[in-house]
């Protein structure tokens, strides 16, 4: 994560379900009682940033907490990635699903999930190179205006950089015709 990338701060600051294990003392404010305790087996949406450090510690070799998968990596969700990636509204699900997804990786062992997302995107990489080679940009109506309204963050800035390269090389190949 670099400190000064909007995204990275963007996705830290998305809530993920977490399961409290232990009794944790004065952190009641998290779950609305201040000056309270959080009791053992507590369900808790916290922000990325703050369940990523509270699900490295231990406390008498015991987890603080558990992170749970998010509403975005459920089965039905992979279910249908896996079915028809390109057919996902990844935006309609987190802004930044990849990058969410990435930091969530890190934190569980779901070798599954992982490689269920990496399919996903290399599918979804080819559609948004063959909308970015669009003559006009991949903006038409229909249904590549849909898969293009569903990108997340990172597959954005993809589509920017195949369309701007395939831009530049019809412009350059445009000047090797001229120049003949």
């Amino acid at each position: 994560m670099s400190y000064y990338s909007i995204s990275a701060i963007l996705t830290s600051a998305q809530k993920v379900p977490c399961t409290f294990d232990l009794p944790i003392p004065n952190l009641g404010f998290l779950d609305d009682n201040p000056g309270g305790d959080i009791a053992a087996h507590t369900p808790l949406p916290l922000p990325l940033y703050l369940a990523e450090l509270l699900a490295v510690q231990q406390l008498d070799n015991k987890p603080l907490l558990t992170l749970d998968l998010p509403s975005s990596l459920q089965p039905r969700v992979l279910n249908a990635l896996q079915a028809d990636a390109k057919s996902v509204d990844l935006r309609g699900l987190e802004v930044y699903f990849f990058e969410g997804a990435a930091r969530v990786l890190e934190l569980l062992e779901e070798e599954l999930l992982g490689d269920v997302l990496c399919e996903a995107f290399k599918k979804r990489a080819a559609e948004i190179a063959d909308h970015a080679r669009n003559a006009r940009g991949g903006t038409s109506s229909g249904e590549g205006g849909e898969f293009l309204r569903g990108l997340d963050e990172w597959e954005r800035v993809l589509f920017r950089a195949a369309h701007d390269s395939s831009k530049a090389v019809r412009m350059w190949m445009g000047e090797v015709k001229g120049a003949k």
